[in-house]
């Protein structure tokens, strides 16, 4: 090793090293800079030159791997802050997790981390370090900053250090990047013995980004790493596109999003009524764990009021559909209402016929007590119904955590009789309105703000 201070991995082709040097960053340096004055006063210091190409200035396809932490004090992002918890709250789009004082939450950034990257450590008292505005933007710019300084052509990586689901202990990961390819899609080729590679994208920023830190190390205070041997990641096609961001999962695609009591309560509160439908099918199982979720409902006297009714073939739908618009029709006739009201109506019912599965939830009230009394026969009555709709809730709900649009429908309860003889159901099942099911065609409407005050009365 060149110098003691400078800490190198070397392998076939590939060598990491801390950039010493780089001192204390304040609000208005310029990283760039910093970064080349150090470069060349560890060539100076070392000796070191082409021959050993250890730290010998940076050179075209070089990847540099700096630390969040410089890049924030650089662009002022030390904040007063008497309470940490409060700048927490301030840099939190979304809670994601939370257990005693630990909180995982999606950060203005997009990132899912603790405490939203808030930092505490190594900063005055009162104060708190939040992450860089704009990672990407931090990259391109210290990418820019190096062409000018050093007339190389070099990618950027900015990193910080996240804990992991299912693993224990931190790494560093990409959080912003220029100038490389942040994912390796190696789908469409083939392993080694011949088989196809289908899903295998590798996160090349990360796995970066940890290579640096292990020579950075957390408290050396070397805040820069440079990785040689990969200039084939590096390059214009790379630059300034989508950045890290690129590695930050939608939410569609999420599927742990929904993994914790927060996010059940996410859940519900995102839940919302869905009228546009996409063609594609519903998945059956998913049904089936709903209506698991929503028979855990509360209900009277330790009885289990609910049944589904899954009209999962077209021709079930249709036949159903087809049956309840002419009971309509007939109400609406009898009610006085023109042929144009009456097809305007129709047309706006509809919501069930565009989709894909459609499920009837009827009330089987098997163990209701009778009491001879009309005001607590009532009442026995009313219980069973709030159970049904107890469980209808839950049934949506659990559609949402399957990534499933849905809409409640009130229509069946119009026409009982009609939806019982057709779908050939017991003189006692009760149906409780229809749920349309399907893959939402657009993302929903943002609901109207509710202040959970308004609803309150305290005593």
């Amino acid at each position: 090793m060149a110098d003691a201070h400078v800490a190198a991995s070397q392998g076939p082709g590939l060598r990491v090293w801390a950039l010493p040097g780089i001192g204390e960053v304040r609000a208005g340096d310029d990283i760039a800079k910093a970064i080349a004055v150090a470069v060349g006063a560890a060539g100076a210091d070392t000796g070191s030159g082409p021959a050993d190409g250890l730290v010998d200035g940076l050179v075209d396809g070089d990847i540099l791997l700096v630390t969040s932490k410089i890049v924030s004090k650089a662009e002022g992002r030390l904040v007063e802050a008497a309470d940490r918890e409060a700048a927490i709250d301030a840099e939190t789009v979304r809670v994601v997790a939370r257990r005693g004082p630990l909180r995982i939450v999606e950060n203005r950034q997009g990132l899912v981390m603790a405490a939203a990257g808030v930092d505490a450590s190594n900063t005055p008292a009162g104060t708190v370090l939040l992450l860089p505005e704009d990672p990407d933007a931090s990259a391109r710019a210290i990418r820019r900053g190096l062409r000018d300084e050093l007339g190389v052509d070099v990618g950027v990586v900015v990193t910080d250090t996240f804990g992991r689901p299912w693993r224990a202990g931190l790494t560093d990961v990409a959080i912003g990047a220029a100038g490389v390819r942040v994912l390796d899609d190696l789908r469409g080729g083939t392993d080694a013995h011949g088989n196809p590679l289908s899903a295998t994208v590798v996160a090349t920023a990360d796995e970066l980004a940890a290579a640096g830190d292990l020579v950075k190390g957390k408290a050396a205070g070397l805040p820069v790493a440079v990785v040689r041997g990969l200039g084939h990641l590096v390059g214009e096609d790379a630059d300034d596109g989508a950045g890290a961001r690129a590695l930050v999962r939608p939410a569609a695609e999420d599927m742990f999003r929904l993994g914790t009591s927060e996010a059940v309560r996410e859940a519900v509160t995102q839940r919302r009524t869905v009228r546009a439908f996409t063609a594609e099918p519903v998945d059956g199982g998913a049904l089936r764990r709903a209506v698991a979720a929503a028979v855990t409902a509360p209900a009277p006297h330790h009885t289990t009021p609910w049944r589904f009714v899954l009209l999962e073939s077209a021709e079930a739908r249709v036949r159903l559909l087809d049956a309840m618009r002419d009971a309509w029709i007939a109400d609406l006739r009898r009610d006085g209402k023109s042929e144009e009201s009456i097809a305007r109506r129709v047309r706006r019912g509809d919501v069930l016929r565009n989709a894909p599965c459609l499920v009837v939830p009827c009330l089987v009230a098997d163990g209701a007590h009778t009491y001879g009394d009309e005001r607590r026969d009532a009442a026995e009555r009313e219980m069973f119904v709030v159970a049904a709709g107890a469980g209808v809730q839950n049934f949506l709900v659990a559609l949402a955590g399957e990534r499933l649009g849905s809409a409640w429908v009130s229509s069946t309860m119009f026409c009982r009789e009609v939806v019982r003889e057709v779908l050939d159901l017991p003189a006692d099942w009760d149906p409780m309105g229809a749920v349309a099911v399907g893959h939402p065609a657009q993302a929903p409407k943002a609901r109207p703000a509710r202040e959970a005050s308004d609803f309150i009365e305290t005593r």
